[in-house]
């Protein structure tokens, strides 16, 4: 036979999600006595929200076991369980796993083909491909990738170096007879034509560093955004324990001893109002080691702060270089539809320079990129290691939540366990205080009336801790984390590396091509037709092309300023960065 409803009465709420914080959360209503109607029980929870309850020790108050073991029967069911969504044509009563697995992360095919990239030491000896960045060797193995770049730099700079020097040679050799006389073709249109397509190219690269560019704040702002999230649910699971705890207390230290000075007559009733108190002490020590989180040096909200900072002035830095980049390539076009020498040796050095920095970007890029590579190939290790460290957690608390499987049971269950039979037993306590004590002594009403609702609010922060304990909570916030680096940040630092690569051949390109065009623009001397020479005829892009050119110029600043303002509004950015 199921035992009556208890006479406590709990006004409904909506339940919320199970583990994520801010999500509005629901107690279960209780039936009313008045009623008359015997409770109904509550559907089976889910196997992943059970609660067991050891046995314990028989209430030595026996006068108010019957409630008690109503109300433990009932606070099993409804603070371990959560309603779920049933689908249409779904049969009532049938089992179904809670939500399926958390969401967990697959490393991409970029990431295992950049971990395959050999590691070795400056002693040319094979290092592991582990992430490892405090080790030296590792640190000295990123070092050589990068090296790689600024030997290709080393190695562009020598052959234009001798392009250059061969042409100057080949300029400075008399000549026999004329161009018309010798018959030999005139190049000047060709190195032109092939210096503009150069260009062009290098306009494709920009576009496509842009792109990167926001692809990697988009990663990065992802990242910060778990964190700032993950901190909100922890700092919500001290802040419920810090009021449950203080909440119980009081009611320690006010109701019950004004409880036990009006029932002072009744040592039976003293008796179960000192029973309610140690009930309440236990539950609020239980409480008080939920809080996990309390006193660790290691803040998420400072770690975000600091990544946000970092990731501000490389989006700058690149922006810069990106803007750079093109203001080269379309001056250097303007130079040549003008065919103004001035213009071009300015861009031809200013080529140089970006040259420089393109090749020195390509070099971080790839190091940023293999180290990435590595660290998403197997994040867990590095991440629960470092964690450790920094926080000195229970290492059963980091794999419960850095895991959050079946195979890793709940570090926080045998407290709730307990705190949830004492919650039981306390209210077991005042149903029997209110039968027995308040006909006799009518003052003993008001204090138990405070102490219920102190009850409520207390199973309510009962419920929200469940809730934000559970490990898919955080555990999808270091999901969402780890696609924001190793998806969105590497798919961002492959387009930039393509960028440098691209910007790096054509800016070659141009510069071997733009002593060739400028050599052969019409000499703007006066005297150069008194003394019978004639003036080059080779056909250049003219006045007809600025056009085309001030739309292409138009084109890519509208592009750009796209770009900006998307970055901007980004969904993943983080408002503390946003409004910094």
């Amino acid at each position: 036979m199921i035992p009556p409803c208890p006479s406590l009465h709990l006004s409904p709420r909506i339940f919320g999600e199970p583990g994520v914080p801010g999500s509005p959360l629901v107690i279960p209503a209780r039936c009313e006595t008045s009623s008359g109607h015997q409770g109904e029980p509550w559907p089976l929870p889910p196997k992943s929200w059970h609660l067991p309850l050891p046995k314990s020790p028989p209430n030595p108050c026996s006068v108010f076991s019957s409630s008690s073991s109503a109300f433990s029967a009932f606070s099993s069911r409804a603070i371990s369980s959560a309603p779920q969504h049933i689908p249409p044509g779904a049969v009532l009563g049938a089992r179904r796993p809670w939500g399926g697995p958390p969401p967990g992360f697959r490393p991409s095919g970029w990431v295992h083909l950049l971990h395959q990239v050999p590691h070795t030491n400056f002693q040319l000896r094979p290092v592991a491909s582990t992430f490892a960045p405090q080790e030296q060797d590792y640190q000295q193995a990123l070092l050589l990738v990068a090296a790689l770049a600024g030997l290709g730099l080393a190695v562009n700079l020598l052959v234009l170096g001798l392009y250059l020097l061969r042409s100057c040679c080949r300029c400075r050799r008399p000549k026999a007879a004329p161009p018309e006389a010798s018959g030999s073709p005139d190049g000047g249109g060709c190195v032109t034509w092939s210096c503009v397509a150069a260009l062009l190219l290098g306009c494709a690269g920009i576009g496509l560093g842009f792109y990167g560019n926001s692809e990697t704040s988009d990663g990065v702002s992802q990242l910060s955004f778990s964190l700032l999230h993950a901190n909100h649910t922890l700092s919500s699971i001290d802040r419920l324990v810090s009021e449950t705890v203080e909440r119980l207390g009081s009611a320690v230290r006010s109701e019950l001893t004004t409880l036990e000075e009006v029932m002072a007559p009744r040592t039976e009733l003293v008796a179960a109002a000192r029973g309610a108190r140690r009930q309440a002490e236990a539950v609020a020590q239980q409480l008080g080691e939920l809080a996990f989180w309390r006193g660790v040096p290691l803040s998420p909200i400072r770690v975000a702060e600091s990544v946000s900072f970092v990731e501000e002035y490389r989006w700058l830095a690149y922006i810069l270089l990106l803007l750079l980049d093109l203001l080269v390539c379309l001056f250097t076009l303007l130079g040549l539809a003008k065919q103004s020498k001035w213009l071009v040796i300015v861009m031809t050095v200013m080529s140089l320079l970006v040259l420089v920095l393109s090749w020195g970007s390509m070099g971080l890029e790839a190091a940023a990129a293999v180290g990435l590579s590595d660290f998403c190939s197997s994040p867990d290790p590095y991440v629960l290691n470092l964690t450790r460290e920094e926080t000195g957690l229970n290492p059963e608390i980091l794999h419960y939540y850095f895991l959050c499987n079946q195979v890793v049971s709940n570090p926080f269950q045998e407290r709730l366990t307990l705190s949830q039979r004492s919650l039981a037993s306390i209210y077991s306590q005042l149903q029997g205080l209110e039968r027995e004590a308040v006909p006799q002594f009518p003052a003993a009403q008001k204090p138990l009336l405070a102490l219920e609702e102190m009850l409520n609010v207390t199973e309510g922060n009962f419920h929200q801790l469940v809730a934000l304990l559970h490990c898919r909570g955080l555990h999808k916030d270091y999901g969402a984390a780890l696609r924001g680096l190793c998806e969105d940040s590497m798919e961002g630092l492959l387009f930039l590396l393509l960028f440098s690569l691209l910007s790096a051949l054509a800016l070659a390109t141009a510069l071997c091509s733009l002593p060739g065009a400028w050599a052969h623009f019409p000499s703007r001397n006066p005297n150069a037709s008194s003394n019978g020479s004639r003036p080059s005829e080779t056909p250049a892009l003219g006045w007809v092309c600025y056009p085309h050119l001030w739309i292409l110029l138009a084109m890519m600043t509208n592009t750009a300023i796209l770009c900006l303002a998307q970055e901007r509004r980004s969904p993943f950015y983080p408002e503390e960065v946003i409004r910094r």
